[in-house]
């Protein structure tokens, strides 16, 4: 994992509400353990026809959608199943972040211990990035906040610990392994031993 201390880039609006996991990564795109090609795959079935032809109207077929890292998501994403496919697909595809007024929290929980902010913001804020496609954000991870176009700036949430991770480019293991002296001392130090 990369480090993340900010994310500047302009947004792509997908403002349909309840995507599922199922949606950002169909269940017969799951019969692999690597995170890379699966963001060929990421929302299959709304961006692909049956017979593979990408459908025009779907914002992310779109040339104002290419290079955008900053997905604008309707209210409660990531809601169904829990599966770290979702984060990975969108993370390949080359999203950094995905912003709504709700995110589901397993999907928010796998997100960032994969790299992906997944960020919860007001509904005025979340309304105003709706009608404005394209916009350039620029996301914070230090301060904990988004600027917007006109210098207005919005705080989000998130936990410390996984605010760290992202900080320092780790996961949970990597977490682990800079405590590695400390497990040790304390191994070596304890009254009782197996």
């Amino acid at each position: 994992m990369k480090p993340v201390r900010s994310i500047q880039s302009k947004t792509v609006v997908l403002p349909t509400r309840d995507i599922d996991t199922d949606q950002i990564i169909a269940a017969r795109f799951l019969t692999t353990t690597s995170k890379e090609g699966l963001g060929k795959n990421v929302f299959y079935d709304l961006r692909y026809n049956k017979d593979g032809s990408e459908k025009s109207d779907f914002i992310l077929n779109k040339p104002d959608a290419k290079g955008c890292g900053i997905l604008v998501a309707g209210n409660n994403f990531g809601c169904g199943s829990s599966r770290e496919h979702a984060p990975w697909a969108l993370l390949d595809y080359g999203f950094e972040a995905v912003i709504s007024t709700e995110i589901a929290d397993i999907f928010r929980s796998n997100s960032l211990k994969n790299g992906l902010l997944a960020i919860s913001v007001d509904e005025q804020t979340h309304g105003w990035l709706l009608e404005n496609p394209g916009v350039d954000v620029t996301i914070d991870l230090e301060s904990t906040s988004i600027s917007l176009a006109g210098d207005r700036t919005v705080e989000f949430g998130i936990d410390g610990f996984s605010r760290h991770c992202l900080l320092e480019g780790i996961d949970q293991l990597g977490f682990l392994s800079q405590q590695l002296d400390t497990i040790e001392n304390f191994e070596e130090t304890r009254s009782w031993k197996p």
